[in-house]
């Protein structure tokens, strides 16, 4: 792979980001952030798409949230302060906000910055060696509110407390107690029982796929906000589809559908 980037690749439905940046434990740089959105809309525009997934690099990290080496750079100043925090936030937004299922697919350290970037996700999958943090609170750092919200909707008011307040390192075993990651395989067979579990999401229904994120979306949403007209629009087109004909007829032939999303 090339120096630090999000490398985009798409095989078998599944479009992947790749953080790359090993040598620093996958960092994101400000234009690594710059460049999410563009392949989250990339994603978003392909046919072939169903399920986009997030990694990291090599075997070390998922990633550990910025690459403080830019801070001098990027971070001083009310504007450059200003515009870091933009491409954060939509970086973040591009993912939760996504039409299309995401999937945090975690090897190792997901620090900081890092693990509110797999917090933006559908679903996050790791291997039992994974580890979470959320040091803010030993840098001095202000947590701003949005993330802390996410977290609250994700997991609950309990974990998110006393992952915020203690800083702590939570292996993989807690993290999927907490809810934190939602399907955990040992090391070794991590590879191949993550591939066969993106895949299976891969192989639904596309407009299934779109009307069940979008409704999740939705709801992350106060109530006065949510548009749940444009869900059971969603939800009414998957009746009226191909595809909803295609997956009663091979139910009955016992078979694998073939979906098109149409």
């Amino acid at each position: 792979m090339s120096g630090p980037s999000i490398e985009y690749a798409i095989e078998n439905g599944i479009a992947t980001l790749t953080i790359n940046q090993p040598a620093k434990m996958n960092a994101m740089t400000y234009d690594m952030w710059l460049a999410v959105p563009e392949c989250i809309a990339k994603a978003e525009a392909d046919r072939d798409v169903r399920v986009i997934v997030l990694m990291g690099a090599g075997e070390k990290a998922f990633c550990a949230g910025a690459d403080i080496s830019q801070f001098g750079e990027k971070r001083t100043g009310e504007e450059a302060v200003k515009a870091y925090e933009v491409a954060v936030t939509n970086g973040m937004k591009s993912i939760t906000d996504a039409k299309k299922p995401t999937v945090a697919r975690i090897k190792g350290f997901a620090f900081g910055g890092g693990m509110a970037l797999a917090m933006c996700t559908d679903l996050r999958i790791a291997s039992d060696n994974a580890r979470f943090r959320i040091p803010a609170a030993r840098l001095g750092l202000g947590y701003a509110f949005s993330n802390i919200e996410a977290l609250v909707h994700r997991i609950g008011l309990g974990p998110t407390s006393d992952l915020l307040l203690t800083a702590r390192i939570v292996d993989g075993p807690e993290a999927q107690r907490l809810g934190i990651v939602n399907k955990m395989w040992t090391a070794d067979v991590f590879d191949a029982e993550s591939k066969s579990y993106l895949e299976a999401i891969a192989q639904n229904a596309p407009l299934t796929l779109k009307a069940i994120k979008a409704a999740l979306v939705e709801t992350a949403k106060a109530h006065g906000e949510r548009n749940r007209k444009a869900v059971d629009d969603l939800v009414a087109a998957c009746f009226r589809s191909s595809d909803y004909k295609e997956g009663q007829a091979a139910f009955k032939e016992k078979r694998v559908p073939n979906f098109r999303g149409e």
